[in-house]
């Protein structure tokens, strides 16, 4: 008897009962949840009796090489103190697995660990007697020979056109690595593990845990990949991985989290959490272009999902969508290996900075030229010690053009940014840069007693330790199997031990992926909570639910210029979200979403928008556009490029980066100004 399903709504589907429901809490496990938002999902998921589970990422590159390299996990320990409390009490509580991958962070082994000790800590807390986790840590740290093995092999190459080729040199001076796993590993740990409550995995995929609760249920065979509706299957699993993984990023306005109603065929539902928000067709198609190279085929450990058939419907709640028709494509059907994506970082040097602010409009006219003085100045006291260093400015304010142009601002906010092969030395280089800004003489001169507004905080110049730089952001190739969940050095504890030795330390695996299972709290287990694999046949057929939905992924205003202007004058007027994000260490991507389809359609004919806008944009040449183009499902432009800075292609992070997200990128797209042939057509 099929289960009638309403996620928030009236019969949003009745006809099919669905494979799982899944809860994503949050977009990153340590950011903080709303608990009252995923009780009421949970309660309203769990009472239909299909299986459910809270899913989320806990994983990024997005703020950069500290994590990897310095050891530190993305969030404070406190923080994943406070979100894991609160999922185990609803895990408890509702009888429902809790999964999420890149523990810490970066998902390295240390931090994995660190992660399942929070979880032993929290089940043996005062009033908690009766939790009892069946726990899995999956652990995807590599051992460094390893990547030297492939690297002179040849089987190791860049990830993305803009990530140099990787050296020896690079992967000494890692100082650890981790191996982004696909689904495959976490449906191996449900499988042995039937009874399993708890998995936390090491560095993943983001939609990897996703896929891999929806294969395990449907019993998907991930070697099957010549099959078309195991493509089928997972291509939507992952499509909906990869929105769900962001939490209620997808909604209008953002939401907290989301929800997922998955079908066995591959078809999805979208909610966000939050009541007062909705999902719309371009929002949810909008949202895969997310921090993404390109909208429409997105690569991941071992291929690559199409988008270019999938078709967003608004349901009659008017808050959620239905998505089908994505497509993944195993590399193994072409012949090629599957491949891991490896992240790493290096320690660089060290570095100090002071900061401050200048008033005086005659020196605002002229920082060019004193901030160079500055630094020929700190050079000629410090050639004759031993030691390298770069030294560089960040301005907040200044005033672009010639130098008598009017200052745009009363007062512009320095940085002086020192690396340096030893603390002391980038300290030395810092102060002495500081007293060269303050003393500094220039033209037109009357503020003789000092140039520059210091001591924030009480601080003349402030040591920030040690620097670092990505050194790892490449794909290796895997051996057949080597993509699975090594079962060979498993240790089943109980009590918490995860699986240490009594250093604290991971024991020595043979196989890249391997698990750890231990039983977290004192409560009654002799009642399993898991949920069972579907095991029957596939039905491939999508039935029409009935419903009012929108014919396509198009459901949008009348084509009237909806943000206020009846003229626009430059792209900042017509587009909706107007966006850049970090793509990886190596690249930013830009959006350009209109709420009209009409101002879409036009904006597209006109010629407005290619890859010489781009270039001409942000003065790189025409071949340095990674890709850009038209995604009609959510009504968009996506342009990528390289990360440069100083003149160069360079990773994100590291010395003189001043917006490692890449979220304040945007504004040459804002400004271009509009042709009057176009202004005519949309008035």
């Amino acid at each position: 008897m099929p289960i009638a399903i309403t996620n928030g709504a009236t019969g949003v589907d009745a006809e099919r009962t669905p494979l799982c429901h899944i809860i994503t809490p949050v977009g990153m496990l340590g950011y903080g949840l709303q608990e009252g938002e995923t009780t009421e999902a949970l309660r309203r998921f769990v009472a239909t009796g299909v299986p459910t589970a809270m899913i989320l990422d806990s994983g990024s590159t997005d703020s950069g090489p500290d994590r990897l390299a310095l050891g530190k996990m993305g969030s404070p320990r406190s923080s994943y103190v406070r979100d894991l409390r609160k999922l185990l009490k609803l895990a408890h509580a509702f009888h429902v697995p809790l999964i999420f991958s890149s523990a810490g962070s970066d998902g390295s082994d240390e931090h994995l660990q660190e992660i399942l000790d929070i979880i032993e800590d929290l089940a043996r807390e005062d009033g908690n007697d009766a939790y009892s986790f069946k726990t899995v840590g999956i652990f995807s740290g590599i051992d460094k020979s390893l990547i030297k093995e492939r690297l002179k092999a040849g089987a190791i190459s860049g990830c993305g056109a803009c990530v140099p080729p990787l050296t020896e040199e690079d992967i000494d001076a890692s100082v650890r690595v981790v191996a982004q796993m696909g689904p495959e590993p976490f449906i191996d740990a449900m499988a042995a593990n039937p009874d399993f409550d708890i998995i936390a995995g090491g560095r993943a995929y983001d939609p990897a845990p996703y896929v891999a609760y929806c294969a395990y249920l449907a019993g998907v065979d991930m070697n099957d990949w010549s099959n078309p509706t195991v493509q089928r299957q997972v291509g939507g699993f992952t499509h909906m991985g990869k929105i769900l993984e962001c939490g209620g990023t997808c909604a209008e306005p953002k939401s907290h989290g989301a929800t997922a109603t998955v079908y066995r065929d591959g078809e999805f539902i979208i909610s966000p959490l939050t009541p007062t928000a909705r999902c719309t067709p371009v929002s949810v198609a909008a949202h895969t272009m997310y921090e993404k190279s390109r909208p429409d085929i997105l690569h991941g450990p071992g291929g690559y999902f199409d988008l270019n058939t999938a078709t967003y419907e608004q349901l009659e709640d008017d808050r959620s969508i239905r998505v089908r028709g994505s497509t993944f494509h195993f590399t193994r059907e072409s012949g090629n290996p599957y491949q891991v994506k490896l992240e790493a970082g290096q320690i660089v040097g060290y570095r100090s900075m002071f900061m401050g602010s200048i008033r005086d409009p005659i020196l605002i006219k002229q920082l060019d030229s004193l901030t160079e003085l500055v630094k020929q100045y700190a050079a000629s006291q410090h050639d004759h010690i031993p030691g390298t260093y770069e030294f560089d400015f960040h301005f907040y304010g200044k005033p672009d053009g010639t130098e008598d142009a009017s200052p745009q601002s009363p007062e512009v906010f320095l940085i002086g940014e020192v690396l340096a092969s030893s603390q002391e030395l980038a300290t030395s280089v810092a102060a002495t840069g500081k007293i060269g800004i303050t003393h500094g003489s220039y033209p037109g001169q009357k503020a003789t007693s000092g140039n520059f507004a210091f001591g924030i905080g009480g601080k003349n110049v402030i040591e920030l330790g040690p620097c670092s730089k990505f050194s790892m952001y490449h794909l290796m190739d895997l051996e057949d199997g080597e993509e699975r969940l090594s079962l060979e050095d498993n240790v089943a504890t109980t009590n918490g031990t995860n699986g240490t030795n009594v250093n604290g330390t991971h024991k020595k695996r043979n196989r890249l992926f391997t698990q750890t299972v231990s039983v977290q709290g004192k409560g009654d287990r002799s009642s399993p909570r898991s949920a069972t694999p579907i095991t029957t046949a596939v039905n491939g057929d999508v039935k029409s639910n009935g419903h009012k939905t929108s014919a396509t992924a198009t459901k949008t205003s009348n084509g009237s210029i909806s943000n206020g202007h009846s003229k626009p004058a430059t792209l900042g007027d017509l587009a909706k979200v107007v966006r850049s994000k970090n793509a990886g260490p190596y690249e930013i991507t830009f959006d350009l979403i209109f709420e009209s389809r009409d101002t879409y359609l036009k904006v597209k004919e006109s010629g407005l928008l290619s890859a010489k806008a781009i270039a001409n944009a942000y003065n790189l040449l025409e071949s340095d556009v990674v890709w850009c183009g038209f995604f009609d499902p959510a009504q968009a432009f996506k342009a990528t490029i390289p990360r440069i800075r100083g003149g160069k292609r360079v990773p994100g992070g590291s010395f003189m980066e001043n917006d490692v997200h890449g979220s304040q990128q945007h504004l040459p797209l804002v400004n271009v100004k509009l042709p009057e042939e176009l202004v005519t057509a949309l008035v």
